[in-house]
């Protein structure tokens, strides 16, 4: 059997066995047991009753997280002439059309990637290096678009994407544990409207099947799906 640490034993212990909360709770908790000495991230799991083989049950979307992720997001803009400049004064980090190039030859240092749409004809060969790291722009993710600016800021504010796996899960970061129990509690609540918003019609039965709240270094906590149906 895996072994764990005294801490986080010690923290699973104080989990309520059986036992789902309210999301307030349950972050009170997580934040109560979180015990690593860096701010640990705030992490939701959600199991959804779809089935993603199929395409018409896929999952995905994306939310702008009222008080963001806690993380600084590294956004690459490739992009040229005004809406370079849009790109530079929106906040981003990298601009130019210059970074197809260090991208062919290795360049990965940033988290985001926003284009044009009339470079996508560039871009598009990139694929094959940012898809299995998710970094490619798309339409869907508001990734590709002539509204720069917007985009830019929206990422930096704490736009996430996110898509369902092959086993039906759904996994994103929600916040630090640093942040106070009522910001993370309007994360979560953000993050779970998107997903109920994001609903296939051809989803049957419970969509919402079950809902967990953890920190980097600490147990799950189950949260009541219930609100969420």
């Amino acid at each position: 059997m895996p072994k764990t640490g005294k801490r986080f034993g010690a923290a699973k212990v104080a989990v309520p066995t059986g036992v789902k909360l309210a999301p307030g709770e349950a972050v009170k908790l997580v934040k109560e047991l979180a015990s690593a000495k860096f701010d640990e991230t705030v992490d939701i799991a959600t199991r959804l009753g779809v089935d993603p083989r199929k395409a018409d049950q896929l999952v995905r979307g994306t939310v702008v997280l009222p008080h963001g992720t806690g993380k600084a997001v590294r956004v690459l803009v490739i992009a040229q002439g005004d809406k370079a400049a849009e790109a530079t004064a929106a906040g981003a980090d990298y601009v130019g059309v210059e970074y197809v190039q260090k991208i062919q030859e290795g360049w990965l240092d940033f988290d985001v990637c926003v284009a044009t749409p009339d470079l996508m004809g560039k871009v598009g060969p990139l694929g094959r290096v940012l898809g299995p790291r998710g970094l490619m722009p798309t339409p869907k993710a508001g990734t590709v678009t002539f509204d720069i600016e917007r985009a830019v800021k929206e990422i930096k504010a704490g736009k996430i994407e996110f898509r369902v796996d092959k086993t039906g899960n759904l996994h994103a970061p929600v916040g630090k544990v640093s942040f106070s129990a009522d910001k993370l509690t309007e994360n979560v609540a953000a993050f779970m409207d998107a997903v109920v918003r994001a609903k296939p019609a051809a989803a049957k039965g419970t969509y919402i099947r079950s809902v967990t709240l953890s920190s980097t270094m600490g147990p799950g906590v189950r949260i009541d799906p219930a609100g969420y149906r």
